[in-house]
């Protein structure tokens, strides 16, 4: 998003990022429109939002798919008129805004099963680009690494930080279901666990040890792991593949799904 940001006309303008799954869902109208002064309880001043903060630049909705049905509608205005209004205020206000938005769900399953509206699905997907998940691209992971460190090491986190060569074969070994947010956090994690300057095995999250020990001691599959293997298939079979929803299914994070899946190599 930055990278289409710094090529477009708009460069010189304002680049606005929000996490639309880490704001509270009763704050996040406010944060995206703004709100007056007594709007709402604690509303002492107006505040602009997101949108007014963008205007002539780029407003980047990270995991649009976490904005509630009822504030799609209001999104979708404001991206087809380019206007809205603050919260608790008639006043319309017209902006210049180009929209990209991310992902991590399958927005076009959502709008099959009604979580997203159809029309502010074609609205956002006049161009749509598909990013391979991290597991189908580990060549990038060492070059993430490294970017991250230098990102860390910005924010006062020790300099020249390495991985040595066990725990960086269990990263690319790793599927991660999280993806690059994921990688980032285990990053982070390394630094601050690791052992002289050096991220080790023992450095890195647990989630991540305990793929690939379990990994490492995979045996043939056994009657049990049949019963575990077929269920995990028709779960899935019967959300079409979403692992998100199948990993609430099955009652485990998303995590031991993909272990599952790496260990049993089930084709999803």
């Amino acid at each position: 998003a930055r990278l289409i940001h710094r090529q477009s006309h708009r460069s010189k303008e304002a680049f606005i990022e929000v996490n639309c799954a880490a704001i509270p869902e009763s704050l996040l109208e406010s944060e995206l429109f703004g709100h007056i002064k007594g709007a709402f309880t604690g509303a002492s001043a107006n505040r602009p939002g997101r949108f007014q903060s963008a205007h002539k630049g780029t407003l980047f909705l990270d995991e649009v798919g976490e904005i509630p049905l009822h504030l799609q509608a209001k999104l979708l205005r404001a991206l087809q008129d380019q206007e809205f209004e603050m919260v608790g205020s008639d006043k319309t206000i017209k902006v210049d805004v180009r929209i990209i938005a991310a992902s991590n769900q399958n927005l076009r399953d959502m709008v099959d099963s009604g979580k997203f509206r159809a029309d502010l699905y074609y609205r956002l997907g006049v161009i749509a680009i598909t990013v391979p998940s991290l597991r189908e691209r580990p060549g990038d992971i060492p070059v993430l690494i490294k970017h991250f460190c230098k990102q860390l090491e910005s924010r006062g986190y020790p300099a020249n930080m390495q991985c040595n060569q066990s725990s960086m074969r269990m990263m690319m070994d790793y599927p991660w279901p999280g993806n690059v947010r994921e990688l980032e956090n285990a990053v982070e994690h390394g630094i601050i666990c690791s052992i002289n300057g050096i991220v080790q095995p023992e450095s890195l999250p647990q989630d991540i040890r305990e793929y690939c020990t379990e990994a490492s001691n995979h045996s043939e599959v056994s009657e049990d792991d049949e019963n575990i293997i077929k269920k995990i298939q028709s779960v899935m079979q019967g959300c079409n593949n979403n692992k998100a929803e199948a990993a609430k299914l099955l009652g485990v994070n998303r995590t031991t799904l993909w272990r599952w899946i790496h260990k049993y190599q089930i084709s999803v």
